[in-house]
């Protein structure tokens, strides 16, 4: 399937979306009673979303302080031009980052970092960031309150 490829996406989809969305365990069975579909339909619609690329894959969100990892910090990294994507494939593999992106302006990379304590995350900066070469520059910043943290696309 081409990369430009758009599936046409009507209000159902976009309902069965916005359901699956809020709670991805809800059975095809449940989201055909609330929006008065048969389960074969609704297992139809979500497995061509699902060929279409449009749902990419199904998850578990998992909160980070539940688990140990009470630390949450976003780095934007510089890197010279040519280091770009050899840095940004190490991160990406690194087990404390959460998420990487090549982003524009000042910042080449964006990422975002969880960690235990303050100890493990001077022990990443120093011992994984730092290390890297072609890296030029490093800003962090340390969350200190969530207000709002969504995982989907809100239609």
């Amino acid at each position: 399937m081409e990369d430009d490829y758009k599936m046409k996406i009507d209000d159902t989809d976009k309902r069965i979306l916005e359901l699956l969305i809020e709670d991805g365990r809800l059975s095809y069975a449940d989201i055909g009673k609330t929006l008065g579909l048969s389960r074969v339909a609704v297992r139809s619609r979500v497995t061509q979303l699902i060929d279409c690329g449009v749902i990419e894959r199904f998850t578990a969100v998992v909160n980070s302080e539940k688990v140990g990892k009470k630390v949450s910090a976003f780095f934007e990294v510089d890197c010279e031009p040519r280091s770009l994507v050899e840095v940004a494939e190490n991160l990406a593999n690194n087990p404390y980052v959460a998420s990487c992106y090549q982003m524009t302006g000042p910042s080449t990379l964006h990422m975002h970092v969880l960690v235990k304590d303050f100890k493990e995350l001077e022990s990443f900066i120093n011992n994984e960031l730092y290390a890297l070469e072609g890296i030029t520059r490093v800003e962090s910043h340390t969350l200190l309150r969530r207000f709002k943290s969504r995982s989907g696309l809100k239609l």
